[in-house]
């Protein structure tokens, strides 16, 4: 593991904990969730991704900038809060319900669209002592999968594919 994962670690540790002293629920998504899952880096991360209720992201970036993390001028907070602290990024996805209670995106172009059915009810993730909320594994395998669906002008990354060779490797996944 290189410097910049454990920094990544850190950040991740930091995120989960003050959201948790807080009563803020956040789910760790991306390639570090399948991490988490796996118990082990597998590869080298350009950012950390998560997930929070849309009511709860002010709260949450007051927490951060708090201790440091500032947020990055590319990316409107309208949208998404993504913040850096020196080279580490923390994206942070919004969430909401509609109006059966459904989980569906809670901001920007894709607002209102839903998400995976029980993708907030799996298990922590877990790597050493750490251990953090995630998004479901069956709902990382669809991200993976419709990736290249979804987003018809963007091709299915090489990361992409090995994670899901990865993720539908584990005796814990079907």
């Amino acid at each position: 593991m290189d410097d910049l994962a454990r920094r990544q670690l850190d950040g991740i540790a930091e995120l989960a904990g003050l959201a948790a002293a807080a009563g803020i629920e956040v789910w760790l998504r991306g390639g570090w969730a399948m991490d988490f899952h796996l118990g082990e880096v597998t590869r080298a991360h350009v950012d950390v991704d998560w997930y929070c209720w849309r009511a709860d992201a002010d709260r949450l970036a007051g927490l951060l900038r708090g201790r440091g993390w500032r947020p990055d001028p590319r990316m409107p907070v309208d949208v998404q809060l993504d913040l850096v602290r020196a080279d580490v990024e923390m994206s942070v996805a919004y969430l909401a319900q509609d109006a059966t209670g459904r989980v569906v995106v809670g901001a920007g172009p894709w607002a209102g669209t839903a998400l995976p059915d029980g993708m907030l009810t799996g298990p922590p993730g877990r790597i050493g002592p750490l251990a953090v909320p995630m998004i479901s594994v069956a709902a990382q395998i669809e991200f993976k999968e419709m990736f290249p669906v979804r987003m018809p002008d963007r091709p299915r990354r090489g990361k992409d594919a090995a994670d899901l060779t990865r993720l539908r490797a584990t005796d814990r996944h079907p």
